[in-house]
Order: structure tokens, then C-alpha cells, then sequence
């Protein structure tokens, strides 16, 4: 018995569709600097993609985390509150969602961010109604990326069956893949073309502006090698 065909496009949003990889470095990095933290920048931006509930341990250790956390992640919001004004769409992003939509794939947002930060992208975007099945960010899960609750939740609240995830790091990739969705990744994250092959994507492009013509039907046939489930992108020490 063949499995039912993928119907849904799930879509992540920072360093995806909005050019913001770098900003939320950039934020992350000022937040830690506010108590008193220096972590390499390369380091933050190695953590980008996995949810702030991990970040800081990930790049600061678990004492950081454990007296520090949550004030560090309340300073983030801060900073990359005031980076706002600097955020544009990635070339193509709302081109590659349209042709996603005139398929007529559902199409539904998965974000690891806050939800009014994934409000400020969907503004830029200024789509059609009716367009996004569905939007979800970090409250509506209870563990961020790589565990795959946030894609879970964007699929159910779409209605979908089946789905494959666009994204732009391993993390995505992997909660992708414990899903058994396959990951379309793109560079604009920041990760190499080697790096997220090697983590299971099943296509690797610079940015959406060369998805939009991309077959999509083979895509979404295809099945994320079972490496992928446990890609976590480890930041080297």
C-alpha cells in the first residue's frame, strides 16, 4: 500500500523567507554581552535555526543556562526588537509561496521565533487571503527545533496529510526527518552546500528565488534519508 501523497508545504521563516540569520546573531550576541558574555559571534550564529530554549546552553554552557537563561532570552527579544526595521524578505519569497499556492499546495508557516517576529515577516510578505493555511511559532509547541512539534502543529493546523519542510539549517533538516518529511535547505541560513547534504536535505539552493520553478511534484515524493533524524549540527568546540 503506497503512502498517501504530501500535500502541505511547511515553511520556516527566519533565514527562509526573511533575510534575518545574521540579525538574530547579532541580537543574540548583544543580549549575552548585556550580562556580562562573550561568546564568538561564529558561535551564536552556529546555534541560529535550533529554538532560544537551547541556544543559550548550546553556545554559553549549562551554567549559563541554568542562572542566566531566561533573562538572557528576555534581552534577545530586546534586541532584535530594535533590528526590526532593518528586516527584508529574501529575494523571491513571496514569488516561491504564490507558485506554491497556484499549485495548489496547502502552505503553512513553522517558525522557532516569537510569534509577533513572524508577524512582522508576513506583513512584508502582504499575501492574498487565504494563501497560508496556517502559522505557528515557538508558543505553540513545547519543544523547539530539532524536535519536530512546531512542524507537527503547522501540519495539523493546515489540515495537511503529508508535508515537506523549506528550511536553511540541519535543525531543520532533522525535525523535518522525525516527522519523515524531506527538507528542501537553503544557504541563506549560512550553512554550506556539503553541510546540510550531508545532514539529509534532499535539495540544497542558494535562496527561493530558485525554488520557484523547481519540480515540485518530485519533491514531494522524495524521503529523508534516515541520517537526517539525527542531525543536530553540532557547534565544534
Amino acid at each position: 500500500m503506497t503512502s498517501a501523497a504530501r500535500d502541505t508545504v511547511l515553511l520556516d521563516v527566519d533565514g527562509t523567507l526573511a533575510d534575518t540569520t545574521y540579525h538574530h546573531a547579532l541580537a543574540w550576541a548583544r543580549a549575552f554581552a548585556r550580562h556580562d558574555l562573550a561568546p564568538p559571534l561564529w558561535r551564536v550564529h552556529r546555534a541560529i535555526g535550533m529554538g532560544g530554549d537551547k541556544l543559550v546552553a548550546m553556545v554559553a554552557g549549562d551554567d549559563v543556562e541554568r542562572d542566566l537563561g531566561d533573562a538572557v532570552r528576555e534581552r534577545w527579544e530586546v534586541e532584535y526588537e530594535h533590528l526590526l526595521p532593518e528586516i527584508v524578505l529574501l529575494d523571491g519569497a513571496r514569488d516561491m509561496v504564490m507558485a506554491l499556492h497556484e499549485r495548489g499546495l496547502r502552505i503553512a508557516l513553522a517558525s522557532s521565533g516569537k510569534s509577533r517576529f513572524t508577524d512582522h515577516v508576513i506583513e512584508l510578505l502582504d499575501l492574498p487571503e487565504g494563501v497560508l493555511a496556517a502559522v505557528t511559532s515557538s508558543e505553540d509547541a513545547d519543544e523547539s527545533k530539532p524536535q519536530p512539534d512546531i512542524l507537527q502543529a503547522a501540519l495539523h493546523d493546515a489540515g495537511g496529510g503529508r508535508a515537506l519542510l523549506v528550511g536553511d539549517t540541519p535543525y531543520d533538516v532533522a525535525s523535518a526527518a522525525r516527522m519523515g518529511a524531506p527538507c528542501v535547505a537553503l544557504r541563506s541560513g549560512g550553512f554550506g552546500v556539503e553541510e546540510l547534504e550531508t545532514a539529509g536535505a534532499v535539495l540544497v539552493a542558494d535562496g527561493p528565488r530558485d525554488l520557484v520553478d523547481s519540480d515540485w511534484d518530485e519533491l514531494l515524493r522524495r524521503e529523508p534519508p534516515e541520517r537526517a533524524e539525527g542531525t543536530h549540527a553540532p557547534i565544534p568546540h
